[in-house]
């Protein structure tokens, strides 16, 4: 089973990551990137008719282009992981308002562990200032042109891993904000134990749009 149709504390995690959206009053339009539609709907239970869907592709670039024709002529656009089903209304509130401000956005997290860097030989190279690197998060947020023309200048033969990627392929400067330990990616078991565990003992962080 996809992994973000598994349950989570009485929803399923899609629903949770949706529902996010959809409560938050400055989202005017959820678009959710499916590979199969009726699985989606019955994951997402009630809240399947305030969506809408379209097919995703094999790579995340080409499920966020097909999310991307569906939204007409919105200024803002912001893409979810919906594997993050614990994202918080500030947090969208700051990609938000950077994303207004600057044009791009990621929200990022320190990097608590130190950092080397290996060489090909499976020797250290090197160890590197942890304090230059952050792990990016979503959503990440951007102004629609500026996203449209990161896809129409982007190399169809190349995979982005997150979508900031193919705006700084522009040369566009992306600006970080910060993100939330909350807003964990479920990849595996021990996650969904993890978000269980946060849903229980809920917490809510400041966050800043730098």
């Amino acid at each position: 089973m996809p992994k973000v149709f598994l349950p989570l504390a009485g929803q399923t995690v899609l629903a949770r990551s949706v529902r996010a959206f959809l409560h938050h009053p400055r989202i005017a339009r959820v678009v959710v990137a499916v590979a199969d539609e009726a699985a989606t709907r019955r994951a997402l239970g009630e809240d399947a008719g305030r969506v809408a869907m379209v097919a995703g592709g094999e790579r995340r670039q080409d499920s966020v282009l097909s999310g991307l024709a569906s939204i007409g002529d919105a200024d803002i656009v912001l893409i979810h992981d919906a594997a993050r089903p614990l994202v918080e209304p500030s947090l969208i509130d700051a990609v938000i308002v950077a994303a207004s401000k600057y044009g791009a956005v990621v929200p990022v997290t320190p990097v608590a562990a130190t950092v080397k860097r290996l060489g090909g030989d499976g020797f250290v190279a090197a160890t590197v200032p942890r304090q230059e690197f952050g792990l990016a998060q979503t959503p990440q947020g951007f102004q629609a042109k500026l996203l449209r023309r990161a896809f129409e200048s982007g190399n169809d033969d190349e995979t982005a891993t997150d979508d900031a990627a193919l705006v700084e392929r522009l040369g566009v400067r992306v600006r970080a904000v910060e993100g939330s330990p909350r807003n964990i990616k479920i990849t595996v078991p021990a996650d969904l134990a993890l978000a269980e565990s946060l849903l229980a003992a809920p917490h809510r962080k400041g966050i800043s749009d730098g």
